[in-house]
């Protein structure tokens, strides 16, 4: 019996992200984490939009090259293809100047889009796609048609809207924070921050989300599935940069989260092991195979620590 080939839908910015002194790189945190799915093996849908200009032809072009389907990125003459102006500080993080009123801000419902979430596992979106009423409305809609639905909240100042936050997190199935992101989430919902367990147990409780990821850099990451808590640590690798390493580490996790059979050392260990894999290189989408991958996996086993 053939084995099932799961699919996702990513949906939000596709851009270039411009670095200083190099070439442009294709970028868009819901992107990366569409690139780094389909590397692990997954039918991958890109819900977004591009200018009809020469950099959204030359995006498009890139994005086939890596045989990832385009069908579903928009091409518009209203808005320019989406650029943003990243520097990398002294610590390899990187920060980005994101230019409003682009291609993906406006982000059409179409039939295309509902047939692929009809066929869809997943829908993976972000908070940045809903700064712009048109996508906003477009994902609110498409949230509805999904049964799984993954919230990498991703908060990439001034482009948040609390309101529109809680909105987004009551249709969320699996929610992403790193860190700050959690603290910065209770700031808002007037919570006061005990621990990491009682944090996420209001969550679950408040929005009835089952499951919660936090990446905690180098302390690891932790997964909450309803009443069970899994913390892993992070692999030592020589740090790149690490443009994409949470966007890669969302990739590994659904990879195998899809799976319903998998267990949740298998997901967590693939996480950690993807984002480790990615900061030890350049970019946030770098050329690899998942033969690749799979041999820095196999030489860094994880075990869970306790929580």
């Amino acid at each position: 019996m053939e084995k099932k080939k799961f699919k996702a839908v990513c949906f939000g910015e596709v851009l270039w992200d411009i670095f200083p002194g190099e070439q442009r790189r294709i970028g868009g945190a819901p992107f990366n984490v569409a690139y780094h799915l389909f590397k692990m093996g997954l039918d991958v849908d890109m819900i977004s939009s591009v200018g009809n200009d020469e950099l959204g032809h030359e995006l498009l072009h890139k994005i086939k090259n890596w045989q990832i389907s385009t069908d579903n990125i928009q091409v518009t003459e209203e808005h320019p293809t989406s650029t943003v102006v990243a520097s990398v500080d002294e610590n390899n993080d990187a920060h980005y100047d994101i230019v409003e009123n682009v291609a993906w801000d406006c982000i059409e419902m179409t039939q295309k889009n509902q047939q692929a979430i009809g066929m869809a596992d997943a829908l993976v979106f972000g908070t940045l796609a809903a700064r712009n009423e048109k996508s906003k409305n477009t994902l609110f809609q498409l949230l509805e048609m999904s049964s799984y639905n993954v919230f990498d909240i991703n908060l990439r100042e001034p482009y948040y809207d609390i309101m529109i936050i809680n909105e987004l997190l009551h249709k969320t199935q699996l929610a992403k924070f790193n860190k700050a992101e959690l603290r910065m989430v209770l700031d808002f919902l007037k919570k006061e921050y005990k621990d990491e367990k009682d944090s996420i147990r209001y969550l679950q409780d408040k929005f009835g989300i089952r499951e919660i990821i936090v990446s905690k850099g180098s302390k690891g990451a932790l997964y909450a599935h309803e009443d069970k808590f899994y913390l892993y640590p992070t692999i030592p690798v020589e740090v790149k940069d690490t443009v994409g390493s949470g966007d890669s580490f969302l990739a590994g996790f659904l990879s195998k989260r899809l799976q319903k059979e998998t267990s949740a050392h298998e997901i967590m260990a693939q996480a950690v092991s993807l984002g480790a894999f990615i900061t030890s290189q350049e970019g946030a989408c770098p050329d690899y195979t998942l033969e690749d991958f799979i041999e820095f996996k196999e030489k860094h086993q994880l075990s869970a620590l306790s929580f």
